[in-house]
């Protein structure tokens, strides 16, 4: 398997439903009352976290955020504040969120990044979520770990290998790279779950787990 470079395989993979998955998130944080538990969803450009997301919050009282929405228009990796003190702050004092980031008033985009207060779950998505600077926001954590390569091509196989998606591709990874290099999300995750390619098991009820690789 590819991996990032830093990066430490997992071992001892094991098949889990997805409520198991789910329970162990929660005894991940134990104290928490009052207002949802924030769990965390990293890994590279393709390695399914939006997938996952989705998956969790069909078993759950749950609702997601995902980074990209933070992140348009603004940075790449730069939201670490932004996602703070707009979404998770009011989280954490049991309050919900409606939120239009500046980048969205400026460019006339509709809506608004909304989280109701009264779920269990907020699972946030997004390459980079997983970092020292928001470890005191997040309850627990996942980490995916898949083939950096096969996640190349389900990206390309998404968004297309026209020019202007293969830049943004280039000049993503120069900042993808240093950045998670640095941060090594892997070590601090709560739970590993294998991206693509997928060990054998059942996309609507089951998950390929693996414990925390540690630094």
């Amino acid at each position: 398997m590819h991996l990032h470079p830093g990066e430490t395989k997992a071992v001892g993979w094991r098949t889990v439903t997805l409520l198991d998955a789910v329970r162990r998130l929660r005894d991940a944080s134990p104290g928490v009352s009052g207002r949802p538990r924030v769990i965390a969803i990293d890994g590279r450009g393709g390695a399914g976290k939006t997938t996952l997301a989705e998956r969790l919050r069909k078993v759950t009282d749950s609702a997601i955020v995902h980074t990209d929405d933070i992140a348009w228009n603004h940075a790449y990796f730069d939201w670490g504040a932004v996602l703070a003190e707009n979404v998770l702050r009011p989280l954490h004092q049991g309050q919900a969120v409606d939120f239009r980031p500046d980048a969205w008033v400026e460019h006339d985009r509709p809506g608004s990044i909304t989280v109701p207060a009264d779920v269990e779950f907020v699972w946030i998505e997004g390459t980079g979520i997983i970092r020292e600077e928001l470890a005191p926001w997040l309850d627990a954590s996942v980490w995916m770990q898949g083939d950096l390569d096969e996640q190349k091509r389900l990206l390309l196989l998404r968004d297309g290998d026209s020019p202007e998606h293969m830049e943004h591709v280039a000049n993503w990874l120069l900042e993808e790279l240093p950045f998670l290099l640095r941060e090594q999300p892997w070590t601090r995750a709560t739970m590993i779950v294998a991206g693509p390619p997928h060990i054998d098991d059942d996309p609507d009820t089951e998950l390929i787990v693996a414990p925390p690789t540690g630094p």
